[in-house]
């Protein structure tokens, strides 16, 4: 993000009501969230226990000895004692070391054998030193959780499943799934996507145009933004949606005023494609 841009929209958000803050350190904008919490607690706005910041283990951090330090670096960049909730980003790791993603001399990526059960049990450790408050995992799929939940020793399931998550994605078996064992699933990408060929994929049309949704939130007066992220939350799936637009920020948190009939549940259910935006070909 542009210098100074990802400051001021935390402050904004903070200023509108949101709480939930979700960050990585591949975002590479910590500093600016972490500063945006501590300039609203000094303001007197907000107390730490508040806010509800989750922090990400990225794929070259894997191994069981990098985690606690990892975590450790994170909280520096915040200049917090504690995240709320710590994740594993992704269930695949890269080859250790400085480079974020490391790539061989024909451009490919550099992968590591990983233990996803070690690496759990190292996330276990930072909950009970106090530096993550709760611990979960990000773009896991119903045999990687398992993985987890059979583990023998198991002491602290994940509490959340970040994963994409909207209309034309709706992961209903993995959503069954995660409620049959008190696993809450975090939304990412509720509204789509940017349409960034890089590492979008355009072809599933703009989520946004949709005309149902349009067409819902016509009879709400609201946004097909803010159908799409109520219908979600009916759903019971925590959404975090992205904006740098301090209009668009305040219009995402306006969505606690009107709800969705079952008739229209069921009609947004039917969007459904099972086409990710996000492709994670990596």
């Amino acid at each position: 993000t542009p210098k100074g841009s990802c400051l001021e929209s935390v402050k904004i958000a903070i200023d509108t009501g949101y709480r939930h803050i979700d960050g990585a350190f591949v975002y590479y904008n910590e500093h600016e969230v972490g500063q945006a919490i501590r300039e609203k607690i000094a303001e007197g706005r907000i107390k730490r226990e508040d806010i509800f910041y989750c922090g990400k283990l990225w794929n070259t951090c894997h191994p069981p000895e990098l985690v606690r330090p990892t975590l450790e670096k994170t909280l520096k960049i915040l200049q917090l004692d504690y995240v709320d909730l710590y994740i594993i980003e992704l269930p695949m790791a890269f080859k250790p070391g400085d480079a974020i993603y490391p790539k061989d001399e024909n451009g490919k990526f550099i992968y590591h054998e990983t233990d996803l059960c070690a690496t759990w049990e190292a996330m276990e450790a930072c909950k009970d030193a106090g530096l993550a408050k709760s611990i979960g995992v990000s773009n896991f799929n119903r045999r990687q959780l398992e993985m987890i939940l059979n583990k023998p020793g198991l002491k602290y399931k994940p509490v959340s499943n970040q994963v994409e998550c909207h209309p034309y994605f709706t992961q209903p078996k993995l959503l069954e799934f995660c409620r049959q064992h008190d696993i809450v699933i975090v939304g990412y990408s509720p509204l789509g996507t940017s349409r960034d060929e890089t590492w979008v994929n355009v072809s599933s049309p703009p989520l946004l145009k949709d005309p149902v949704l349009n067409a819902i939130g016509k009879k709400y007066n609201k946004t097909a933004a803010q159908v799409a992220l109520r219908f979600s939350i009916q759903r019971g799936v925590v959404v975090i949606p992205k904006s740098f637009n301090p209009q668009r920020i305040r219009e995402n948190f306006q969505i606690f005023d009107f709800c969705l009939t079952e008739k229209e549940m069921k009609e947004i259910e039917a969007l459904n494609k099972n086409v990710r935006y996000v492709e994670l070909l990596m």
